[in-house]
């Protein structure tokens, strides 16, 4: 299991770093593509100069990829790169494995999680025998994978399934709008010492957006701030910035150089801010 280690943090200052298990120190402000989004070698190599070393590629060729594949062996022992993995058939897991690997132009991937677990059946297929874990597993003991994660809307399946002994880590949703996971996740995850990566942190945007029910004095800030929110609770390891763009990676990287926790105002009105999202939101949960 990959404990997690809140090394620095205090409550006016969130530690800036955790230590991932074995690995090494990450730093808690990690990167991540999307298909919808579009980042260059240059983009990701400078946010690597700048510290971030968490690196969630979308498992299509792009910026990020092209940016590990340039990497000599020693910065790339100094990345951890993350994937999500669709199959759920232990030749299937094995295929995109290999797809993943070459594309990268590396030898292991440091974070595999199975992807979008959101019901107990597909769980099940994964861990059955010929299921996707008997090639993850066997790839981990090979040293190609170096973790094994689970990503998943679901708080309750993925509490049950992060006691299974199965997983190193989580990755979950978690923003000011969506707080379960500090009552369903965050309890276990943290006596079990078990990673948590957060992922749509901006509630794909919305948080940055007013809406009818916003107090006339309110202007909903931007990315960083709603990044600052998530990356001040400390059962996070790592929260996820997508940006699209060099204008946006610079906005959030301004983190690195302004990094404090929110006040309980600030707190305050990000949360009032998430709770009107939510209600305006439909069906999530």
């Amino acid at each position: 299991m990959l404990p997690q280690v809140d090394d620095t943090g205090s409550p006016d200052r969130p530690a800036r770093h955790t230590e991932l298990g074995s690995f090494g120190r990450v730093c808690r402000l990690g990167l991540a593509t999307r298909g919808n989004t579009f980042l260059d070698i240059q983009d990701v190599l400078s946010a690597v100069d700048r510290g971030v070393n968490y690196l969630n590629w979308c498992g299509h060729a792009d910026g990020m990829s092209r940016a590990v594949r340039s990497m000599s062996d020693s910065a790339r022992r100094r990345v951890f790169v993350a994937v999500q993995l669709g199959a759920r058939d232990a030749t299937g897991a094995a295929r995109e494995l290999e797809a993943y690997l070459g594309e990268l132009g590396t030898s292991y991937i440091d974070v595999v999680t199975y992807y979008y677990v959101e019901h107990k059946d597909e769980w099940q297929s994964i861990i059955s025998r010929g299921g996707a874990a008997e090639a993850v597993e066997q790839a981990r003991a090979d040293g190609r994978v170096r973790a094994i994660g689970l990503t998943s809307h679901q708080r309750p399946l993925a509490a049950t399934l992060a006691a299974s002994g199965r997983l190193d880590l989580l990755m979950i949703r978690y923003n000011a709008a969506h707080r379960g996971a500090e009552q369903d996740i965050f309890p276990l995850t943290r006596s079990r010492k078990m990673p948590v990566v957060a992922f749509t942190v901006l509630r794909w945007g919305a948080l940055m957006k007013p809406t009818p029910e916003d107090p006339a004095y309110f202007v909903p800030p931007g990315a960083p701030q709603w990044v600052r929110f998530v990356l001040g609770r400390p059962d996070v390891t790592v929260a996820l910035m997508a940006p699209n763009g060099r204008t946006e990676l610079e906005q959030n990287l301004a983190l690195l150089d302004d990094w404090r926790a929110l006040t309980a105002d600030e707190d305050a009105a990000l949360r009032a801010h998430g709770d009107r999202v939510r209600r305006r939101g439909g069906a999530f949960p």
